[in-house]
């Protein structure tokens, strides 16, 4: 394992008929350290003579690719040396993939069917899977199979989503996954713990599974309970760890999605699927993903107590390197009713810029190959910096953060519904209108945060500690 085997996210998977546009959502952060800088490509359409070969710098897992290559978005790591951690895309078949969610698995199972060293992990999957496949069912079965032949070198949660379908699939053990399609009126939320409850093999359009995960779990004796396949109770934890590092990020979408439920923000039983009381937008799932338990005592930067400030892991933290929501909408051609709605560095303090999926390139400050430490060019520093300006001055900044990110949401709307509108038109040029528009709303937020962080770092000069309030005369 890699220095990433702790890393953590939390997701957010949304169908259809629950969002106000009739789009899918699948969202997450990617969360691993404070100072890790990541950046957005496009991956060109390719066609070449003969298949390749990928070979992972993670592990060694090696895969024979298809031939062709279709285009896709993706949000690599500042440097390759432990792979490339594509992380998240749409590819121009109208697919989107977000991997992964880590997760736990109990060691009675994993004593059954041990992790595979070399086999798929976080690393690869969107890189080997997404620009291969033409549906979101495509994509479970690439990922299932693959696993069946090679295994998995990790528990993790992949979100695979269409226009029409939404699916959460969940590697177990080594060799054993299941995948469920997200109800169409539905959402789910996820932390870092295995949350697939009840799979019905009755069922092939809504489960998918591995070949023989029912044998295994019937010759090993894993199921807990007489009757029924619950597949968090039989492969997951529920330890404390879950119920003040997981369990509680589940309890807050779930509370900003459902307020009129009652339910303890340390259950080890929250629902995986819940009905929205309202429908919901884009936005609420970018506000989900920045959230960190606002408006209750958990808040670390609330009212309560500082043992309930720091009782729980929040939603959106300093080692957020990046988060997104990949928006598939039916009712626009793919080029443009596809959107990566993409936020580097940490959710609350910066802003989702949105990316039509046509786009053939990323502006330079975002594809610059920026190194570990702070650089102005890079678009993961250029919006970090500001959140870094604003933590030891919260008071003095926030409202401004605030109107200036408030200000740039009220502009990619009118950007986005700009773009949509044309792209009605026959005559109109798909991937300039797609370019165009893209570019427009990431140079906005590029400049308004660099304005910001000039405007934060010349008030900071007045908090030295060393500040005397002198009579100027002298």
């Amino acid at each position: 394992m890699n220095n990433f085997e702790f890393s953590a996210c939390t997701s957010i998977l949304v169908g259809k008929n629950a969002t106000t546009d009739g789009s899918t959502l699948i969202g997450r952060n990617e969360d691993c350290k404070a100072a890790w800088p990541k950046r957005f490509i496009v991956n060109e359409h390719q066609v070449l003579d003969k298949p390749q070969k990928f070979v992972s710098k993670d592990n060694g897992f090696t895969l024979e690719l298809p031939k062709e290559r279709g285009k896709y978005t993706s949000t690599p790591e500042w440097t390759d040396k432990y792979g490339v951690f594509e992380e998240d895309g749409i590819n121009e078949y109208g697919v989107a993939i977000s991997a992964t969610e880590s997760t736990y698995a109990n060691n009675k199972v994993l004593g059954f069917d041990p992790l595979v060293s070399n086999g798929i992990g976080e690393e690869a999957i969107v890189t080997v899977v997404l620009p291969y496949v033409k549906s979101a069912i495509e994509g479970v079965n690439r990922l299932g199979e693959i696993i069946n032949k090679y295994g998995a070198s990790e528990t993790n949660g992949i979100l695979i989503s269409d226009s029409e379908n939404v699916w959460y699939f969940e590697i177990g053990s080594g060799h054993q996954w299941v995948a469920q399609r997200i109800p169409d009126d539905s959402y789910a939320v996820v932390a870092n713990q295995m949350a697939i409850q009840d799979v019905n093999f009755d069922d092939s359009d809504n489960f998918k599974w591995s070949t023989d995960i029912q044998k295994f779990v019937a010759d090993n004796s894993l199921n807990p309970n007489r009757h029924g396949f619950n597949f968090r109770e039989i492969f997951g934890t529920q330890n404390q760890s879950d119920a003040y590092y997981s369990t509680p990020r589940v309890w807050y979408g779930q509370k900003m999605f459902n307020p009129e439920i009652e339910q303890d923000p340390e259950s080890q039983n929250l629902p995986f699927i819940r009905k929205s009381k309202q429908l919901i937008s884009v936005f609420d799932a970018q506000d989900f993903l920045s959230s960190h338990f606002q408006e209750t005592v958990y808040d670390p930067i609330g009212n309560g107590t500082e043992a309930q400030k720091h009782m729980f892991r929040p939603i959106s933290l300093a080692k957020t390197q990046e988060s997104h929501v990949l928006q598939l909408s039916a009712k626009y051609p793919k080029e443009i009713g596809d959107i990566h709605w993409l936020l580097m560095g940490v959710g609350s303090q910066s802003t989702f810029v949105p990316f039509f999926a046509g786009i053939t390139d990323t502006p330079k400050e975002y594809k610059y190959k920026v190194g570990h430490d702070y650089d102005h060019e890079s678009a993961y520093w250029i919006f970090k910096l500001v959140g870094i300006l604003i933590d030891p001055h919260y008071l003095q900044f926030n409202e401004q953060l605030k109107d200036v990110q408030n200000q740039l949401i009220q502009q990619y709307i009118a950007n986005v519904n700009e773009a949509q509108i044309a792209s009605l038109n026959e005559k109109q040029n798909l991937t300039e209108l797609a370019n165009h528009y893209s570019f427009k709303s990431a140079n906005l937020a590029l400049t308004a945060y660099r304005n910001l962080a000039a405007k934060f770092i010349t008030a900071s000069t007045d908090f030295s500690p060393l500040n005397y309030q002198q009579d100027l005369n002298l």
